[in-house]
């Protein structure tokens, strides 16, 4: 049996309704990620998540979501004095902006007993965490949680990680460079975002993106960006892989997460990194024509049905 771990942050995702109301639901990058590999993954296969819940009726509330879909979250602490996190999505078209409420959140503090964490780690054969997760810990968990998970690890187990780079949730912006570039020093994969990484470190093209986090220590680099094409680089081989186009573009939330989960999916499954670009790019197609951040399982392992 394969274990999938995602380790982050969910939050109640209050999207558009029309009319100027809004529907109620759970959302967070980590676990949508985890969300689309659950959809796209035997159910045999452990997909679990750790995080920290926050100790009112929309902690309980989202943990018996969390289950019900399948992923695993009997693990992860309920912080009794936290509140959940909360954001609201405004579209503009099809694009997005966020606002949050966050900064007393549960999931803040889910490194308050480390070892609960480490136990789940050394049952993982892939743990995944993004740069939000470590923005969004508290003092210097971040740098506990980069230092220290390797070493709780199977020798077999494979990092991924996406700098999801999100400068307002940092204080210090040396510190969050110093934090995304050291989280990939340790991971196997590494999914940046162009944008966010030309940003960030000034990369001119995805090469030199993909070139940093290779010389750091990945194995494995996809560089996303946007509808131009994906790039995949290892230290001896770059391929591009085209987007295609869609139709019917509703919400651009979670495209990103969703192209992860369904890459790790099939990647895990023994696809080649290609193929699985392929899966992830599907995936996003999907959930860019749904609103809110998590489409249907339904909906996921239907548009692989009928993909060419």
């Amino acid at each position: 049996m394969t274990s999938i771990l995602g380790i982050g942050e969910a939050m109640v995702e209050l999207s558009p309704a029309g009319q100027g109301t809004f529907s109620n639901g759970f959302a967070g990058d980590v676990f949508n990620t985890l969300w689309y590999a659950r959809a796209l993954t035997p159910s045999d296969w452990d997909v679990s998540f750790y995080t920290g819940f926050g100790g009112d009726v929309m902690g309980a509330k989202m943990r018996q979501f969390i289950s019900d879909a399948g992923i695993d979250c009997q693990n992860a602490p309920t912080i009794d004095e936290c509140p959940t996190g909360l954001y609201m999505i405004h579209l503009d078209g099809a694009e997005r902006s966020f606002s949050y409420w966050r900064d007393t959140s549960g999931a803040r503090q889910m490194m308050r007993n480390p070892e609960k964490l480490w136990q789940q780690v050394k049952q993982a054969d892939l743990v995944y965490l993004s740069g939000i997760t470590l923005a969004v810990l508290q003092g210097n968990d971040a740098e506990l949680l980069i230092e220290n998970l390797r070493s709780h690890m199977k020798p077999s187990a494979q990092i991924a990680f996406d700098p999801n780079i999100r400068p307002r949730l940092w204080k210090d912006h040396d510190r969050m460079k110093r934090v995304i570039s050291n989280a990939g020093s340790i991971a196997d994969i590494v999914l940046p975002s162009f944008d966010d990484e030309t940003a960030c470190f000034g990369d001119k093209t995805p090469n030199d993106c993909a070139d940093r986090y290779l010389k750091a220590g990945a194995k494995l680099v996809i560089v996303k960006n946007g509808e131009s094409p994906t790039l995949i680089a290892t230290g001896q081989d770059r391929e591009t892989r085209s987007v295609p186009r869609y139709t019917g573009v509703v919400d651009t939330t979670a495209a990103g997460d969703s192209f992860n989960g369904a890459f790790l999916a099939k990647l895990m499954a023994g696809a080649d990194p290609i193929d699985a670009v392929g899966a992830g790019q599907i995936c996003a197609g999907r959930v860019v024509c749904t609103k809110g951040a998590l489409a249907p399982f339904a909906s996921i392992q239907q548009e692989f049905a009928t993909a060419p």
